[in-house]
């Protein structure tokens, strides 16, 4: 394996863990292109965004697994080509049975760059590395489907948002492949603080896992679920996932960076997991006809829940897991947060049997019990 300088090569990492966010979210807006223009079902273009959850799960645990044994950089690159595969399939048929099959393909190739890419990140960086990978990853899933949603505005094809997709994750593979790899020089021995903590993959997962539940079900929540209620009361339904996305991600984006600048302390995943409550409950609030207003405020809660909980439970796995399980560990996670993909499908599933509010007060609920058990092991020391 090549050596080269650890920025270059950071560099080549955060562009793979970029262009695989892209990868995984531009089809939030493709599918109201899919919809409207080839009448596809909207059960079958949820199912489209679910199932690519099925194909992701399993190779985050994988991806995680294979990096700790094999190194990171060969499963990064290997998920980069199986994501650009899917998106390709998808270029060439986008409806029925290959809706699936590529939006499957895809989750099985970013699957591998997540988990195996943000350790690679944290090997290169520490715990500096592991937050600046769910930055980078959120700004992914962030401009994915706002070029998406613009391309779609400006030429109404399906083909294009696809090809630009597929071109970038070629490119970024090539990119990764030529900038090699190098060795740390951080010292790895110490967690997020800079404290020796005794390591154990328990106490990771229970640090980390009540965070993990709210990453992506709050962000599903406002490009798919919100997107969906909001559509009759506001005039250009395509533009919706783009704007839910700008929104949303923003501000996930603002609130993991200040987390990072002024190194927000334990209270950060409370306040993530409150902000996932006040989410849901507005969103419930708004019932199957969501007003504008509060489709935006709604969106602004369920960001910020989802970018400082994506960063607590990161810190809590690069402070308590065994260096040499890395991998495994932020695997692990990653399959819990991602979770949050069959939300929106599960909350179509459930409709015909309850009211559209009634699933997203029972999350708030949920969320509730989520802080308190965050405050619970803060006051314990649990967590750092």
């Amino acid at each position: 394996m090549r050596s080269g300088n650890t920025n270059r090569v950071f560099l080549g990492v955060a562009f793979l863990l970029f262009t695989a966010g892209w990868a995984a979210n531009h089809f939030a807006s493709v599918l109201v292109l899919i919809r409207e223009q080839l009448g596809v079902s909207s059960v079958l273009v949820n199912g489209a965004f679910g199932i690519y959850a099925l194909g992701l799960l399993p190779n985050l645990l994988a991806g995680g697994v294979l990096a700790d044994r094999f190194g990171a950089r060969i499963v990064v690159l290997t998920g980069g080509v199986v994501s650009a595969a899917g998106n390709f399939m998808l270029l060439l048929a986008h409806d029925g049975p290959a809706l699936l099959v590529g939006r499957f393909i895809v989750g099985l190739g970013v699957g591998l760059v997540v988990s195996a890419g943000t350790a690679w990140a944290g090997r290169l960086r520490g715990a500096s590395g592991i937050t600046l990978a769910g930055i980078i990853l959120t700004a992914g899933f962030m401009v994915g489907p706002i070029v998406a949603s613009g391309l779609g505005v400006a030429s109404t094809s399906i083909i294009l948002p696809f090809a630009l997709t597929v071109a970038l994750s070629l490119l970024a593979v090539i990119i990764g492949w030529l900038f090699g790899d190098a060795r740390s020089t951080q010292n790895t021995s110490s967690g997020a603080t800079g404290i020796s903590h005794k390591r154990s993959m328990t106490k990771a997962l229970a640090v980390s896992l009540p965070m993990a539940i709210w990453v992506f079900s709050c962000i599903t929540t406002s490009l798919v679920v919100l997107s969906a209620r909001t559509a009759e009361n506001f005039s250009n339904t395509i533009m919706l996932p783009g704007i839910a996305a700008a929104i949303a991600f923003s501000a996930g984006l603002i609130a993991q960076f200040l987390g990072r600048k002024f190194k927000w302390g334990r209270g950060s995943g409370i306040f993530g997991a409150l902000c996932a409550l006040a989410g849901m409950l507005l969103a419930a609030i708004g019932g199957i006809a969501v007003p504008v207003w509060l489709f935006a405020l709604s969106s602004i809660l369920l960001g910020t829940a989802y970018g400082l909980c994506l960063r607590e439970g990161l810190l809590g796995i690069e402070t308590y897991t065994p260096l040499n399980r890395r991998g495994t560990g932020i695997g692990i996670y990653y399959v819990f947060t991602y979770l949050g993909f069959g939300l929106p499908v599960l909350l179509d599933a459930l409709l015909p049997h309850f009211d559209a509010s009634a699933p997203l007060y029972a999350l708030a609920v949920l969320a509730g019990g989520s802080a308190i058990v965050r405050g619970v092991q803060i006051k314990r020391g649990y967590v750092v």
